[in-house]
C-alpha cells in the first residue's frame, strides 16, 4: 500500500477506477528517517497488528479459501498425479487436509514502517504463513521502497530480503503463493509472463486484486494491448474473493485468491503457449511498477546529486 514519503504515490482516481494504485517513486529522501527507525519498536508494532487481526471475524474465510485453492488438485487419485505438476510435495494441514507445500513470495508491499495500510498488509502475510504451515524463511520479500530499517525488521520477523528487483518474472519450479496487494498491473502480467506453460501455472496461487476487476476498470482496447497475459488469463484463471471488512476498506479491497486449474488452461488452443513474447509496456507511460533501469538510473541520479564526480 502506499506510503507517506516520496517513495510510494497513490494514483489520482481515474474515471471507471474501482481502487487506489500503487505507483512506485524512487527518491534519495527515501534514506532520510531510514536509519533512525526504531527496528525493535517497529517489530512489536507489526505483532501487536497480527494480535488484532487475528480476532477478526474475516480472517476464518481468509484462511479458508487459500486452504481451498492450495488444496483444489489434491483431490486427484494418486496413480494419476504427474509427478512434476503442483502437488508433488504434500503435507497434512491442522485441519488434516491434504495440501502442497508451499513457497512464498511478496513483491509490492510498500513502506510500512511508515504506512498504516502496509503494516495491516504485511500482518496479514504472517497470519497466513502461519495459517499454511509456511516457514518465514520460506518467505522472500521485495520493494524498492523499503529502507535498510525496514529490510532489518524483516530479517529479524524470520523472512528472507530479496535483493534484486526481479519485476515479478519468478518462475514458479514448486507450488507458490505470490502476495501482491494493490500491485500494478504490469507486476501481474510479468509474473504471469514468466510461467505462461501449462506445467508453471498451476503452480501459481495470487492473492492479490482481482483480474476481471483489472479488466473492467480498463479500457478494453488498452488492456488487451499492454497487459495480454492478463487479458488471456481472466477467461481461464479462477478466483475466489475474499470478504473485507469497512473499515478496512483501503487496505484490502478487490481482494481474490487466484488459481489457474489445468483443466482450464487446456481448454487455450496449443498456440496460446507457443514462445510467448516478454511485455515492453512501450505504451505505458504511468507504469505502475519501477523497472530495474529505471530503479538503477534513479539511484545514479541521487548519488550525483549528493555531490559525486563522474567522468563521461
Amino acid at each position: 500500500m502506499s506510503g507517506t514519503g516520496e517513495e510510494w504515490q497513490v494514483a489520482r482516481w481515474r474515471k471507471g477506477a474501482g481502487r487506489k494504485s500503487k505507483i512506485l517513486h524512487v527518491s534519495s529522501n527515501s534514506a532520510c528517517f531510514q536509519e533512525q527507525l526504531d527496528v525493535g519498536k517497529t517489530v512489536k508494532r507489526i505483532r501487536d497488528t497480527v494480535s488484532e487481526l487475528r480476532c477478526e471475524e474475516f480472517m476464518q474465510e481468509w484462511k479458508e479459501q487459500l486452504l481451498v485453492a492450495g488444496s483444489a488438485d489434491v483431490s486427484k487419485p494418486p496413480g494419476n498425479r504427474d509427478t512434476e505438476g503442483p502437488i508433488d510435495q504434500l503435507r497434512t494441514s491442522r485441519d488434516g487436509r491434504l495440501c502442497p507445500q508451499l513457497e512464498c513470495v511478496c513483491y509490492g508491499l510498500g513502506s510500512f514502517s511508515s504506512c498504516v495500510s502496509a503494516r495491516y498488509q504485511l500482518a496479514m502475510l504472517l497470519l497466513l504463513l502461519d495459517a499454511q504451515q509456511i516457514p518465514l524463511k520460506d518467505c522472500s520479500v521485495y520493494d524498492p521502497a523499503f529502507c535498510s530499517g525496514e529490510r532489518d525488521v524483516l530479517t529479524q520477523l524470520g523472512l528472507t530480503v530479496l535483493t534484486e528487483n526481479e519485476e515479478g518474472k519468478r518462475l514458479a519450479t514448486k507450488p507458490t503463493l505470490f502476495y501482491l496487494m494493490h500491485c500494478g498491473k504490469a507486476l501481474y502480467n510479468n509474473l504471469l509472463w514468466k510461467n505462461w506453460s501449462t506445467r508453471c501455472l498451476p503452480l501459481v496461487i495470487i492473492i492479490g486484486n482481482s483480474f476481471s476487476g483489472m479488466r473492467d476498470r480498463t479500457i478494453e482496447r488498452e488492456f488487451k494491448r499492454d497487459y495480454s497475459y492478463i487479458t488471456q488469463a481472466v477467461s481461464v484463471c479462477e478466483e475466489r474473493q475474499l470478504p473485507c471488512p469497512s473499515r478496512l476498506i483501503d487496505v484490502f479491497s478487490d481482494t481474490a485468491v487466484i488459481t489457474f486449474p489445468t483443466s482450464s488452461l487446456n481448454r487455450l488452443p496449443q498456440s496460446t503457449w507457443a514462445e510467448p513474447p516478454e511485455p515492453q509496456y512501450q505504451h505505458c507511460p504511468d507504469l505502475e511498477i519501477i523497472q530495474r533501469e529505471v530503479q538503477r538510473l534513479s539511484h545514479h541520479h541521487d548519488s550525483l546529486s549528493q555531490g559525486e564526480e563522474e567522468d563521461y
